[in-house]
Parts: C-alpha cells; structure tokens; sequence
C-alpha cells in the first residue's frame, strides 16, 4: 500500500504537527448535531523543505509558527456551522497550503464522542503542492 508520506517530494521536509487540538464547534447534519456544539479533535501535518525551515538566527520569524496552525484552525471554525468533517478538513488543509512555506499538508478531524462503542470517528485528508519535478 502507498503511503502519501513516502511522496518523494517530501524528502528533506520537517514535520510540523499539531495533536489532538480540541475545538468545541457546531458540526454534523443532524437536527441535534445542529443544536450545540461538539467536541471535535485536530490534527495537522504541516511538510516544509528545510532550505524553507532551517534556523540560521535562532529567531521565528525563519520558521512556520505553530500559532499559523492554531489560528487557520480557529478562523475556519469562526465561520459557522459546518456539516461535514470532509468540508473542515479540506477548508483547512486548501488554507494552510496556500502558506508559502508549505509543501504538504495532512489534516484530520476526529468527533470522539459520537458512539459509545468506539473511540471516535473521522477523515483525513493529504494535499500536496504541485512541485516541479
């Protein structure tokens, strides 16, 4: 089986990864989806060529800030309610790719509480920038 992370167009990328980031937001397409807010957990790959990512200065600005991650994250959400997993994950991985830094991007969404009889349920989606051979 392929994996997108064997791409060789993120050979000599760093990782940046945001875990399990938890947002309480109004998602689903049921009526009592619709009523409240549920507990929804983000994770984010960001893939960023090191000639792009390698500190000389020790300073953030020669980086991708993890804040970019956070607040990408947070104005999506802003936005209103949302009825698919896929609509949050693709909106945030399209958003986060337009950063001129980033390569490759992996975002997934988790709801955790929506069965009983399982940890969670979700989608994953990998987009990757076109890159001259």
């Amino acid at each position: 089986m392929f994996s997108a992370l064997s791409h060789p167009a993120l050979r000599g990328c760093r990782r940046l990864f945001l875990r399990n980031y938890e947002v309480r937001i109004n998602i689903g397409v049921h009526d009592f989806e619709k009523r409240g807010e549920q507990r929804v957990l983000i994770n984010v790959d960001l893939f960023v060529p090191l000639e792009l990512s390698t500190p000389q200065r020790d300073k953030l600005d020669e980086v991708v800030d993890y804040d970019f991650m956070r607040s990408v994250i947070a104005a999506r959400v802003a936005r209103g309610h949302i009825h698919l997993q896929e609509t949050l994950c693709d909106d945030v991985a399209r958003i986060m790719l337009e950063h001129p830094r980033v390569r490759a991007v992996r975002v997934s969404t988790e709801k955790p509480d929506v069965y009983a009889d399982c940890d969670g349920v979700g989608v994953e989606v990998f987009q990757l920038k076109d890159v001259a051979p």
